[in-house]
């Protein structure tokens, strides 16, 4: 029998603006396996809450932003991410907000051009999702670390039919 495990549920937004996309650069908490990493925003989804409210709560809480309309985007899992621990994280997109990001308590936050976004310093599985939230194409990811190393992934791609296509998966 194969252990069950309830895994953490989070939320990621990637905030656009024309060519320009809203990014973290993290390092505002002591101990935080993210710092110096650049990121969207995002977090833990509280009880009661869905997904949706939680996207549109970080968003407020992390740039002072509201969001007016929210686009699902995909899904993520970490398999035991951080202290044995699962994520799984749904990603959203917002290109239509009111307000001018303020402090975060995560990090720095900067508008970043389109063209420069992956050659930030970011996790390396973003490399692989981060094209299709740019592009709108939905997708379902798996994202294996090890060591803060990716160790296994896999990426599947909706078409337009709906259905999830073009699944490819690599152990680097």
């Amino acid at each position: 029998m194969s252990e069950i495990r309830r895994p953490i549920e989070a939320t990621l937004v990637y905030v656009k603006r024309g060519t320009e996309w809203l990014m973290l650069h993290r390092g505002g908490r002591p101990g935080d396996i993210h710092a110096g990493k650049w990121n969207g925003l995002g977090g833990k989804v509280d009880a009661g809450e869905s997904p949706l409210e939680c996207a549109i709560r970080e968003l407020r809480e992390e740039s002072g932003l509201e969001a007016r309309c929210l686009r699902a985007c995909g899904h993520l899992t970490f398999p035991v991410f951080k202290d044995g621990i699962d994520w799984s994280v749904h990603v959203f997109l917002c290109d239509d907000f009111e307000g001018e990001p303020g402090d975060c308590p995560e990090g720095q936050l900067e508008w970043v051009p389109e063209s420069q976004l992956l050659a930030l310093n970011l996790w390396e599985g973003d490399r692989h999702f981060l094209p299709h939230v740019i592009s709108g194409r939905r997708f379902h990811g798996r994202f294996d670390y090890r060591d803060k190393k990716l160790a296994f992934w896999r990426l599947s791609l909706e078409d337009e039919g709906g259905r999830y296509v073009d699944l490819r998966q690599e152990t680097p």
